[in-house]
């Protein structure tokens, strides 16, 4: 590691630095960890066993036999799912339009739905929450997945990066007859799959870890989502079966999120990294 490090041109400070920040950052995640791997038992009173064998997989065994944990992790899939989808069809037709079509008021338009960036979720929680229970959408899928698909940022996202794209193709494309919509399903779709998987990720992360709102919108334990029955699980600590079940409930709740970045790693460093779009 140290040649490695020395042909990479990083100092041994450089690299002490990087492995304490790594460490102090996964720290949380492996104290979880065993925790989730104590039994219950040993962890009253004293979290500090968690250091010290012995270890067991109870816990996990325990979500394994009919706890409510699936019925969230399938209910957040379903919603996280849905919303990615309804984000990703959404923002690039809008981002389709504004960036390749003349129409009245375009610029006015885009600007208003800029506007929606510098509102916060919070200012609009309650006409919404009336707008969903005059509807009668509370404690189901639509009601959870549709205030997700309002998303300013993917729709400025998609318009910039369509607009980085040559409009020689589209001429190209009408001369040989291509409909409008052949245009963009044919040609500038495939073109932006770079955007739209960075899109979709950050936008089925960002479902997966919202809370505000499943917790208003679901009042039943069969529709919660794995952040509100969690958390849910935590607060009535007193009636659990232990500080490790919930521990390991956590640790079973971040194994999708695990899989996604693992699967879409790439896109996630190159949206960090800001070359997404060029």
């Amino acid at each position: 590691m140290a040649a490695d490090a020395n042909r990479r041109g990083w100092s041994p400070l450089k690299l002490t630095a990087i492995l304490l920040a790594a460490f102090v950052m996964l720290a949380p995640l492996i104290w979880t960890l065993l925790l989730s791997l104590k039994a219950n038992e040993a962890l009253i009173g004293n979290s500090g066993a968690a250091l010290s064998p012995p270890y067991t997989l109870e816990n996990y065994y325990s979500i394994l036999q009919g706890n409510q944990v699936f019925r969230w992790l399938l209910n957040s899939i379903i919603v996280s799912g849905g919303t990615t989808l309804g984000v990703l069809a959404v923002c690039s037709l809008a981002g389709y339009g504004f960036a390749r079509l003349d129409f009245p008021f375009r610029r006015t338009l885009f600007v208003f739905v800029l506007l929606g960036l510098a509102i916060p979720e919070q200012a609009v929680i309650l006409p919404q929450h009336q707008l969903f229970a005059e509807l009668r959408l509370h404690n189901s899928y639509p009601g959870l997945i549709l205030p997700g698909l309002a998303g300013p940022f993917g729709v400025f996202f998609m318009t910039q990066y369509m607009r980085a794209i040559p409009r020689d193709l589209d001429e190209a494309a009408m001369l040989d007859g291509a409909s409008r919509f052949r245009l963009f399903w044919k040609v500038l779709l495939p073109l932006t799959m770079p955007a739209q998987a960075t899109l979709g990720v950050f936008t089925f992360l960002a479902s997966w870890n919202s809370y505000w709102w499943p917790l208003i919108s679901a009042t039943r334990s069969d529709m919660y989502t794995l952040t509100v029955g969690l958390a849910a699980a935590q607060m009535n600590y007193a009636q659990t079966s232990g500080l490790g079940f919930l521990m390991a409930q956590a640790v079973f709740a971040s194994i999708p999120i695990f899989i996604v970045y693992v699967l879409f790693q790439k896109q996630i460093v190159r949206a960090m990294a800001g070359t997404a779009v060029r």
